[in-house]
């Protein structure tokens, strides 16, 4: 009974952290006047935090890894950090490198009944550790929502979203992993921390 509490207890600080990511990303976008040039960084479709906020603004940096998707679709995964509490976060920019606006598969939410109901995610992702024989899928909270950027819908043309999506940290001595998402190329990535 303890391992299931224990199991049940990281779920709920995660779900409660990336909430409180949100609301801190919420109140961080409100006001303004207008001159904002940075359509990436929409409430909805971002995860902010205290201590990475330049990996979600998709500064500088090269991406680790670049994934091409169906329709001019692009996903640059800006960071893999492995946290204390046993968890991986994995940010990226979502990237409509396309002509047109292109409505986001409704495929990159996979295909569990859990997460279908949730909405639109990017609840079908995973992590491979080829070495360890595992894949890991995106985690969820108590109620069955994916740790993961919910409530895509369409992105314009040259527009770009932060993303972000949370998995069980593979054992400590596995460094890289294969990031794997429905309708886009996979990808070989280091975790760090």
């Amino acid at each position: 009974m303890s391992v299931r509490f224990t199991a049940k207890a990281r779920r709920g600080m995660a779900a409660l952290s990336v909430v409180a990511g949100l609301a801190l990303g919420m109140a961080g976008c409100g006001g303004g006047d207008g001159e904002d040039k940075k359509p990436e960084n929409s409430a909805s479709a971002s995860r902010t935090g205290g201590s990475q906020p330049s990996a979600q603004e998709g500064q500088a940096e090269s991406p680790l890894a670049e994934l091409k998707g169906s329709n001019g679709l692009l996903l640059q995964i800006t960071s893999a950090e492995r946290d204390s509490g046993g968890f991986v976060t994995v940010n990226a920019n979502l990237k409509n490198d396309g002509a047109k606006s292109v409505a986001i598969p409704a495929s990159l939410s996979g295909n569990e009944t859990e997460i279908i109901r949730n909405g639109r995610s990017l609840g079908g992702a995973t992590l491979v550790d080829s070495r360890g024989k595992k894949r890991y899928y995106v985690l969820r909270d108590t109620d069955g929502r994916p740790l993961t950027t919910t409530g895509l819908s369409t992105i314009r043309s040259g527009e770009s979203v932060a993303v972000f999506m949370q998995f069980p940290a593979p054992p400590s001595d596995t460094t890289e992993v294969t990031f794997q998402l429905p309708t886009f190329a996979s990808a070989t990535i280091s975790l760090a921390g």
